[in-house]
């Protein structure tokens, strides 16, 4: 038993596609609450070190055992710019970084996700005093994880990052752990390779390899580009490896937190835009969504349609997010994921203020097919599937008067099988957004014996084909299906 997203090109016979559209849904913003946090650098009292979060790099898990969100996230705790600009000067002049720019992370925490405490740790002497939630100040694009697989409990929560002394030439990258997520030991530098990795460094373990990964940012030929470092023991490290280029000047990937779902791996990319100052996206960041079937090559899902659309406006009446956007990976909360992310309201380059907001998706819902055309129909072919004696299921939204019908066949430019056509099937909803195929034939019949799924629908939405259904290695690479 299993669910195979429709996004997953190994699914589909492309031959035998017709006017269907693959469409990226959008994350649902959390519109009652907002902004999250922001700033607190001109609050009342202030955050001192609150300066600039600038992209925030943030990274924000729930943890069951605690039921406690944490949130990690990257600031600029001096920053004299910013520091000397109120608000209300920013729009009559631009952002003029100067090279004492210092960079750290800082820590928050949540027990509903919604409302955000900004503890005083104690760990990190700012202004006099260590009343403040710092846990480092030569921390850059800090990456968080929470390790259910390592054994060891003083190693349950782990922590990549630049150590980053400005100015002094001596940035290296290093890990933390934590047995809480709070308290955090000495920065352990990498023995092996030191990569600019100036953005979010984002660690995840990859039960299919079972080596934990890093990706992390590099330059190659001018452009930014999403690279990989591997790993046995958090320790030491692989080279990085490209995994994502994006298109020229105008769509570079700046960071991509990974997930798994499904069993795809699943990027979210921030896809800044340089190239062309007259463009209207000129200097602001998109986050879309790529996925990978192994870590090692992402592919976008839709190019250019955004995953978490940017707010709508510009700097400085415009939305809180209608500038950049830096995601964090998803909290799964059930039937529906929580994506949180940092939002910006100007340019990526020019002033802006940053707060965390957040989002939320249904499970398996990245993404659909739909037909191009209103009022016509639409036609997947499903490449071929080894079906069970258990039901074969559809995640699809159908619309007052729409449908979708289902036949089955041989190939996918062969006439259906006795007993499977279109005429013999039927749609059973057993869910919300979730039917059953029912055919006239009988299906244990077809056992060991593959065969395509023909799909013709309108006014409906298709996002993933389930039940007891494997598909077959026609279009897998070698030993994928077993995996799958």
């Amino acid at each position: 038993m299993g669910t195979y997203l429709f996004l997953d090109r190994r699914l589909l016979q492309p031959q035998g596609m017709c006017d269907a559209r693959l469409t990226v849904c959008p994350v649902q913003k959390d519109a009652a609450n907002g902004a999250l946090f922001g700033e607190d650098f001109f609050a009342t009292p202030p955050r001192p070190w609150e300066v600039r979060f600038d992209n925030g790099y943030p990274n924000v898990i729930y943890d069951p055992q605690q039921k406690l969100y944490h949130c990690y996230y990257t600031l600029f705790w001096a920053d004299e710019d910013s520091a000397h600009t109120p608000k209300a000067l920013r729009a009559q002049r631009h952002y003029r970084p100067a090279p004492g720019r210092r960079v750290g992370v800082a820590y928050a925490r949540s027990t509903d996700g919604v409302h955000w405490e900004k503890p005083d740790l104690g760990v990190v002497e700012f202004g006099g005093n260590r009343r403040n939630n710092l846990l480092s100040t030569v921390a850059h694009g800090t990456g968080v994880m929470l390790d259910l697989y390592d054994p060891d409990p003083a190693r349950r929560y782990k922590m990549v990052t630049k150590v980053d002394f400005a100015g002094q030439g001596k940035s290296h990258m290093a890990v933390n752990f934590s047995a809480d997520g709070v308290h955090w030991g000495d920065m352990i530098p990498w023995p092996e390779h030191n990569p600019r990795a100036d953005s979010h460094n984002f660690p995840f373990y990859d039960p299919g390899s079972g080596l934990y990964r890093v990706m992390t940012r590099c330059w190659r030929d001018g452009v930014r580009v999403e690279t990989s470092c591997e790993s046995e023991d958090f320790l030491h490290w692989s080279e990085p490896r490209e995994v994502l280029r994006g298109d020229g000047f105008e769509r570079q990937i700046y960071a991509m937190p990974v997930f798994m779902s499904r069993g795809l791996y699943f990027g979210l990319a921030a896809v800044f835009h340089e190239g062309d100052r007259n463009a209207p996206e000129f200097d602001t960041v998109d986050c879309e969504l790529f996925y990978a079937t192994e870590p090692d090559k992402f592919d976008a899902v839709a190019s250019g349609q955004p995953f978490i659309r940017r707010g709508e406006g510009s700097y400085p009446t415009g939305a809180y997010d209608c500038g950049c956007i830096y995601a964090s990976t998803p909290v799964d909360a059930g039937d529906r994921l929580w994506f949180y992310y940092m939002g910006g309201n100007g340019r990526h380059t020019d002033y802006r203020e940053t707060s965390l907001a957040r989002g939320w998706l249904r499970k398996d819902r990245f993404a659909c097919y739909e037909p191009k055309k209103d009022g016509s129909p639409a036609v997947l072919t499903t490449a071929q599937l080894l079906l069970g004696e258990g039901p074969v299921t559809l995640t699809a939204d159908i619309a007052e008067g729409g449908y979708v019908r289902a036949s089955l066949r041989d190939a996918w430019n062969e006439a259906a099988l006795p007993g499977f056509a279109e005429e013999d099937c039927t749609l059973e909803k057993i869910g919300d957004g979730l039917y059953r195929f029912r055919f006239a034939g009988e299906v244990s019949a077809l056992r060991e014996r593959p065969v395509c799924m023909a799909l013709r629908f309108g006014g409906a939405r298709l996002y993933a084909l389930g039940g007891d259904v494997v598909l077959h290695a026609h279009r897998l690479w070698e030993g994928a299906a077993e995996k799958a």
